[in-house]
């Protein structure tokens, strides 16, 4: 077994939250735009439907992700974009259907992966663990375009840890892709969790600083806010830098 099981567990539940935000609307409201440019609810839930299946493939079938990776890197810009286009055409309730087997097939086999196997992906391969976390992340954030699209305020959960962890994680990442080179020390980020406790990463006497609350935290790292509409605050030239761009 993988030691994912918690993180499985989260994006179950995450997912299934998303599911309920979905299910009752009508093939009308699933025409709704988003904040996603150019992208309706259907394209969200068609988007994550996809990505689900091919993270499934990549547990399953190595020599079929592999022909899909081939294809992608022909058009990595337009790749993604085409296929939550193509699925987004699919019946609302067939959609979800889809999207319901799929998301099960995929969570029962995250907890099959062997300790130690690196699962295939569009950038390094990645433990179970990880792609769970990796899955999360993206079923919260496009979770949270369609609550925007609705009007509908989410009421945040523990669920947000590891997508503040893999945010916190992939901080040398936003400055190595966008050209510059990393702090060579760490920051200290200190999040509030939505039940009042404290999440806190890096030394306590780092010189640089990140505080704020986890939800807004996440809504930063997932680029579905600006940092200037957000309570996240940064102490430090580079933490100031991070801020803007995080991903």
């Amino acid at each position: 077994m993988t030691g994912a099981e918690q993180i499985v567990d989260d994006l179950r539940a995450e997912s299934d939250a998303l599911d309920a935000l979905v299910a009752p609307l009508s093939a009308e409201q699933w025409g709704q735009p988003t904040p996603a440019a150019g992208w309706t609810i259907a394209h969200q839930i068609a988007h994550l439907l996809w990505t689900d299946r091919v993270a499934l493939t990549s547990i399953t079938d190595e020599a079929e992700f592999g022909r899909l990776l081939t294809t992608a890197m022909a058009d990595p810009a337009g790749f993604v974009d085409r296929a939550a286009e193509e699925l987004a055409a699919t019946p609302p309730p067939q959609l979800l259907a889809d999207w319901r087997t799929t998301r099960a097939g995929l969570h029962a086999a995250l907890r099959t992966v062997p300790a130690g196997r690196k699962l295939l992906w569009f950038g390094p391969p990645m433990s179970a663990a990880s792609m769970a976390t990796a899955r999360l992340m993206e079923t919260w954030a496009h979770g949270l375009d369609v609550a925007d699209a609705l009007g509908v305020r989410r009421t945040p959960t523990a669920r947000l840890r590891s997508i503040a962890h893999i945010g916190v994680r992939t901080r040398d990442y936003a400055f190595n892709v966008h050209g510059l080179t990393p702090p060579a020390v760490e920051f200290r980020v200190e999040l509030v969790a939505p039940d009042g406790d404290s999440w806190c990463w890096g030394p306590e006497d780092a010189a640089q600083r990140v505080t704020g609350s986890a939800e807004d935290f996440c809504a930063l790292v997932t680029q579905r806010r600006s940092p200037a509409s957000l309570d996240v605050v940064a102490e430090g030239p580079d933490a100031q830098r991070w801020l803007r761009i995080a991903q």
